[in-house]
């Protein structure tokens, strides 16, 4: 129901890279909850699909590359904020 109509899906990864929890019995857990071509049919023609980086086993490899231009484009801009906070935080903007 959430995607119906959707003109964008934004997900996160399932297992971040620091997180102390059992990874097997997470990933068992979200097993079902994958992004695949079947889902994204539900949003809109024009739907973009974005992903946090890095891609694990919550969105299916060929939707991953069928939207890789925007994903990748979004770990750009993610890395710019991050960038000006840090200088931001040390005084260092112009």
């Amino acid at each position: 129901k959430a995607l119906y109509n959707a003109d964008v899906l934004l997900t996160d990864k399932v297992i971040s890279m620091n997180d102390k929890v059992d990874k097997k019995k997470k990933s068992k857990k979200f097993k079902n909850f994958k992004i695949t071509n079947k889902l994204i049919k539900y949003g809109k023609k024009n739907l973009t699909v974005l992903h946090c980086l890095p891609r694990g086993d919550e969105i299916d490899e060929k939707v991953f590359n069928k939207f890789k231009e925007y994903i990748w484009k979004q770990a750009h801009n993610r890395i710019c904020v991050q960038k000006s906070i840090l200088l931001y935080c040390l005084n260092k903007l112009r």
